[in-house]
């Protein structure tokens, strides 16, 4: 048995997360939603200080439910500026609530579920397998997280630059970035059919 990608050490939730949750498929069109807007709130932190809040976060933003989010006023981003249980800033909220109204936009405009579809289009529906052999060959953006992000933006989505997307794909499963021998690199590989 190898050993795990070194970003995760030895902390055991950022461990758990890891081996159980980093790099599976996820299918779901919500599911993606809460997971593209934590890495909204990533961008200039690490992961695990997402990971540690992230009970807290969907407590604060009601489950991540786009239809309330998008509701919210004036008086609600006040509260979630009061939270310490969240990242208190401002832009990152307001990009939130703004992200969730433009999800609502599509699946209104392209279906339910239809989220997923367009962002596992970047990537022609099925997880791309990387084979790298060290955290020095793993990229920060690609092409397609690039492509995403524009189209993105192009829907409304705020705090998508191109490394966020890129985190994004690798968090859910768009691409495998395990490396070659971490023991989690071949079960996810394994996950790769819807």
């Amino acid at each position: 048995m190898g050993e795990r990608c070194s970003w995760c050490g030895t902390d055991p939730l950022y461990v758990a997360y890891h081996d159980n949750d980093w790099g599976v498929p996820e299918w779901d069109s919500r599911a993606l939603f809460e997971k593209l807007l934590l890495d909204g709130f990533q961008a200039g932190l690490s992961w695990y200080t997402i990971l540690k809040k992230r009970d807290n976060f969907r407590a604060a933003f009601d489950g991540f439910d786009p239809a309330i989010m998008a509701r919210y006023d004036d008086r609600k981003v006040e509260s979630l500026m009061q939270d310490a249980g969240i990242v208190r800033n401002r832009a990152k909220i307001l990009a939130a609530i703004g992200n969730a109204q433009a999800w609502l936009d599509y699946e209104a405009a392209n279906g339910k579920g239809s989220f997923a579809t367009f962002l596992w289009g970047f990537v022609d529906g099925a997880p791309t397998q990387n084979r790298f052999k060290s955290m020095a060959d793993v990229p920060a953006e690609t092409p397609e997280s690039k492509a995403m992000s524009k189209a993105l933006k192009k829907l409304g989505f705020k705090f998508c630059g191109p490394t966020i997307t890129y985190a994004f794909m690798q968090a859910c499963g768009l691409v495998n970035d395990h490396l070659v021998t971490c023991p989690s690199h071949d079960k996810v590989a394994a996950l790769a059919t819807n």
